[in-house]
C-alpha cells in the first residue's frame, strides 16, 4: 500500500471519511471488520511500514485508530478490501475496475462504480497519489461525455426489484428482498426516534399567500443571476423571515441543557438537503447577519457540497433552527420532526393555486401550507403560533422583511 492510498473508510450518521495511509506499508492485522461499529481511539489495524522495504529490516508498525469527527460518536469501519498474503491480510488499496484494470481507488468509489457500471480507469483521481474517490466517480457520472460513453464491461446485474405494495411478485419472481441499513441510515433512524422520545413534540400550521414574494422573485431573479451569479429561490426569503421571527420569539431559537434553557443570540440556519447518501442538514452560519443574496450563495454552496459528498463536520454541526422543504418533492402538508437538540423546525410545502377569500371576493392565489414543529416543554403554543404568524406576515409583505 502506497502512502496516500485509502486505508480505511469511516462512516458516521453525518459524513463518510476516507482515511489514507500516512506511509507506505502492508496491512498485517485487522482488528475490525467491515460494518463494525467503532469508538474514538479504537485500533482498527496495524500497518507494517517496513514490509515493502524487503526482509531483514526491523518491523515498524503503524496503528490505524478510529477517529470520527465528533467526540464519543460511533462510526462504522470499512477497511480496504485486500488479498491474503503469507497468512496475513496484505494491504492493497488498488481495486478492480469495471474493465478489469487495476486502479488505485477508495472502497466507496469502487462500490459506486460497480453500481453504475463505471470503468474506474476512465475516472481521473484527485485523491492523494491519484487515488480515485467517490466524489471523482460522482463528478464523472455528471459529465455528459461520461454518461454517453460506453463502459468497458457491462455492469453487474441488478438485484431483483422488491415486490410491489399490492403483493404481486416483482420481475424475476422475488416477492421480497432484504437490504441491510447503512450506518448513516441507522443513525438517522436512532436520531429521529430520540427526537420523538426526548421532546414534547407538537406541530402548528398556517398558510402563506405567496403572491407578493413570487412577484418580487420573478422581477429580480434574472438580474440577480446575471449580476451576482446566484439563482434566486424562495428559500433565502424564508431564511430571512425565520431569522426575524426568531429574534422576536427567541425561545424558538434555543435548546434545553438539563434543567437550563440555552438561548442562542445568533442563527445557524439548518437547511435539509436530500443527497444520494440520505438526508443531511448542513447549516448556514450566522444567517441572521447576512443579506438574502449572501444566504442564497451559502445555500447553493452547501447544497452542492452535499450532492458531491464534500460536506465537512463544520457544515453539519452547530445548527440552532432548521428549515425543511418537502414541497420540492410535491408534499402538500406534513409534520416535520425536530432536529434534536434544537427545539423547532419549519416545514415548507408545495405552492398550489387555490381559491381564497380576499376582501369578500374569491380569488385564485398561489398558497403554501407551512408547519412549525416545536418542543412544547419550553415553547408555549402561543409563542409557536405567533412565530408562525410572523413568518407569514413577512413573506406576504417582503418589503417589510427587507428593511427589518
Amino acid at each position: 500500500m502506497a502512502a496516500g492510498e485509502t486505508l480505511v473508510e469511516l462512516e458516521t450518521d453525518k459524513i463518510t471519511v476516507e482515511v489514507p495511509a500516512q506511509k507506505a506499508g502492508v496491512l498485517v492485522k485487522r482488528a475490525k471488520a467491515e460494518g463494525d461499529v467503532v469508538k474514538v481511539d479504537e485500533v482498527l489495524g496495524d500497518l507494517d511500514e517496513s514490509a515493502s522495504a524487503g526482509a531483514g529490516a526491523p518491523p515498524r508498525q503503524q496503528s490505524a485508530a478510529a477517529a470520527p469527527a465528533e467526540p464519543n460518536q460511533a462510526a462504522a469501519a470499512r477497511t480496504a478490501p485486500t488479498p491474503a498474503a503469507a497468512g496475513a491480510a496484505a494491504g492493497a488499496a488498488a481495486g478492480a475496475a469495471a474493465g478489469g484494470a487495476d486502479v488505485r481507488s477508495a472502497p466507496a468509489a469502487r462500490r459506486l462504480a460497480d453500481e453504475k457500471g463505471v470503468d474506474l480507469a476512465q475516472v481521473p483521481g484527485t485523491g492523494r497519489g491519484g487515488v480515485v474517490s467517490k466524489t471523482d466517480v460522482v463528478e464523472h457520472l455528471q459529465r455528459p461525455a461520461a454518461s454517453s460513453a460506453p463502459s468497458a464491461a457491462p455492469a453487474a446485474p441488478a438485484a431483483p426489484a422488491p415486490a410491489g405494495g399490492n403483493g404481486t411478485p416483482a420481475r424475476g419472481g422475488a416477492r421480497e428482498t432484504r437490504e441491510k441499513m447503512t450506518t448513516r441510515r441507522r443513525r438517522i433512524a436512532e436520531n429521529l426516534l430520540q427526537s420523538q422520545q426526548s421532546t414534547a413534540h407538537l406541530t402548528t400550521f398556517n398558510e402563506i399567500d405567496m403572491t407578493a414574494v413570487s412577484a418580487l422573485r420573478e422581477r429580480l431573479k434574472e438580474r440577480v443571476e446575471k449580476e451576482h451569479g446566484v439563482r434566486l429561490s424562495f428559500m433565502p426569503f424564508f431564511v430571512k423571515a425565520a431569522c426575524q421571527a426568531l429574534a422576536a420569539y427567541p425561545t424558538v431559537n434555543s435548546r434545553i441543557d438539563g434543567d437550563t434553557i440555552v438561548y442562542h443570540h445568533y442563527v445557524n440556519m439548518g437547511i435539509a438537503v436530500a443527497s444520494d447518501a440520505g438526508l443531511v442538514v448542513p447549516n448556514v452560519k450566522d444567517a441572521d447577519t447576512k443579506s438574502i443574496l449572501d444566504v442564497s450563495r451559502d445555500i447553493a454552496a452547501v447544497a452542492k457540497k452535499a450532492r458531491d459528498g464534500k460536506l465537512s463536520m463544520d457544515d453539519l454541526t452547530g445548527g440552532t433552527f432548521t428549515l425543511t422543504n418537502g414541497g420540492v418533492f410535491g408534499s402538500l402538508v406534513s409534520t416535520p420532526i425536530i432536529n434534536y437538540p434544537q427545539v423547532g423546525i419549519l416545514g415548507l410545502h408545495k405552492i398550489q393555486d387555490r381559491p381564497v377569500a380576499i376582501d369578500g371576493k374569491v380569488e385564485v392565489r398561489p398558497m403554501m401550507y407551512v408547519a412549525l414543529s416545536y418542543d412544547h416543554r419550553i415553547i408555549d403554543g402561543q409563542q409557536a403560533v405567533l412565530f408562525l404568524v410572523k413568518v407569514k406576515e413577512l413573506m406576504e409583505d417582503p418589503a417589510a422583511m427587507l428593511i427589518g
